[in-house]
């Protein structure tokens, strides 16, 4: 049985503006479906243009703290996830705070005096979305915060530890710090590729916090994009994930595992030198609300099992169900229980 504070997530946490768009607001901002991208100055207007439509919603958001979020929405047990990363002193800074400890998790927020929280849009079109972050408050995080005592103890607490890629351009300080304790004390660590850019312009950060990982997740674009990056030749992404699982370990005490999502094709789960399909849930088009979330949503699926020693097969069930669940709803939300069986 899963126990409190079992599930440590550090993050960015970010307050979701989502919007349905049109093809012609992509182009004028220069965005690409299916992608994750760090604002720049051109994005920038863009969030008042969203915030002036009439169907914007506000969720909260961020990948890590989605994840963390659906994981405890699946274990329905209080408390048996924390959450850690940096938020303005400001209303959506407090409406974030107030969700998430609604929705059972225990967050420790640091709350950064000067700049406003963090805030992503994400763009919809036909289902498919786009995100977009100003990470303001976010960018913000201090090792510091982690280190002080009462935080620490959250760490001490936990077993399991999940930290998305975008973490590693705000503190690669801080992930190494869990990374290392999780390896002196046999306890999983696990992070997300997350997107392309970060394969692409953290290769450093991110290959020195691999040799920690015991699982990594991620898609298919982002796999292809790390293989790329490392000068690997291939496109598969069978052969992608073995050798990601095969990459040189820090500690021995577990082996790593890969598990890379394919939208509406299998999953793909490297471990031990094989790898193994499973099939997702199929939709109709008719019934996808929107695919924001859906990834952290089959992460925080898969670890709700993990932490209680479920097997993988199950793990993936969960995530996949989680998955499905996210997808028929605007943003990264749930029904009030879950039904997974």
């Amino acid at each position: 049985m899963a126990c409190e504070g079992i599930l440590l997530g550090m993050g960015n946490p970010l307050l979701d503006i989502s919007a349905v768009v049109d093809d012609d607001f992509l182009q004028k901002y220069d965005i690409k479906l299916n992608n994750a991208i760090l604002a720049e100055d051109k994005h920038l207007p863009m969030y008042d243009e969203m915030a002036s439509k009439g169907n914007v919603e506000y969720i909260a958001g961020g990948a890590t703290q989605n994840s963390i979020r659906v994981a405890q929405w699946m274990l329905q047990i209080p408390g048996a996830t924390s959450y850690m990363g940096s938020t303005g002193k400001d209303k959506f800074g407090e409406e974030m705070k107030k969700n998430s400890t609604e929705a059972g998790v225990n967050v420790h927020y640091y709350e950064d005096e000067a700049a406003p929280t963090g805030t992503c849009a994400v763009c919809v079109v036909g289902g498919e979305r786009s995100l977009i972050a100003n990470l303001s408050a976010a960018n913000c995080y201090k090792s510091e915060h982690l280190k002080s005592p009462e935080n620490w103890k959250l760490v001490e607490k936990a077993k399991y530890f999940y930290i998305a890629g975008f973490f590693l351009t705000v503190s690669p300080e801080s992930i190494m710090l869990v990374a290392e304790h999780a390896a002196a004390n046999n306890k999983v660590f696990m992070m997300n590729l997350s997107a392309p850019f970060i394969c692409e312009f953290f290769k450093d950060v991110q290959e020195k916090a691999l040799p920690y990982m015991d699982y990594v997740f991620g898609n298919e674009t982002e796999a292809r994009t790390f293989a790329k990056v490392h000068g690997w030749e291939t496109e598969n992404v069978e052969e992608i994930a073995l050798k990601i699982s095969q990459w040189p370990k820090a500690s021995g005490a577990h082996k790593r595992i890969t598990v890379i999502t394919q939208g509406a094709d299998p999953v793909v789960v490297a471990e031990d030198g094989k790898v193994k399909l499973f099939p997702v849930i199929l939709l109709p088009k008719e019934k996808l609300v929107d695919t924001n979330g859906a990834g952290d949503a089959f992460v925080g699926g898969f670890l709700s099992q993990l932490v209680q020693e479920k097997p993988v097969e199950d793990c993936v069930k969960a995530g996949c169900y989680a998955a499905n669940v996210i997808i028929q709803r605007s943003g990264c939300t749930y029904p009030e229980k879950p039904d997974f069986k």
